[in-house]
């Protein structure tokens, strides 16, 4: 079974996709710190993969996959801060 998003939307903490599937997630925008600090415009600007499969944001840098979001996988990013 192949699922996919269908929509995007936030509220002030959360991201909220709805899947072909009926489904609609609520993840927490603690997870993806980039959505997390950025402007509600910033955040509108997603865009959904014409298989579904991802959502992107062009000026964030970021990607998030369905299959992520699923299995509860947030940022896995490695962010290392120098230390002097």
């Amino acid at each position: 079974m192949s699922i996919s998003a269908k929509t995007v939307s936030f509220d002030d903490y959360t991201m909220w996709v709805e899947l072909d599937d009926g489904r609609t997630l609520g993840i927490p925008l603690a997870w993806f710190p980039r959505l997390l600090h950025a402007s509600p415009a910033e955040r509108d600007a997603c865009h959904i993969s014409y298989s579904g499969k991802g959502l992107h944001w062009d000026e964030l840098d970021e990607d998030i996959s369905v299959e992520g979001l699923l299995a509860g996988r947030g940022d896995l990013t490695q962010h290392h801060e120098r230390v002097a």
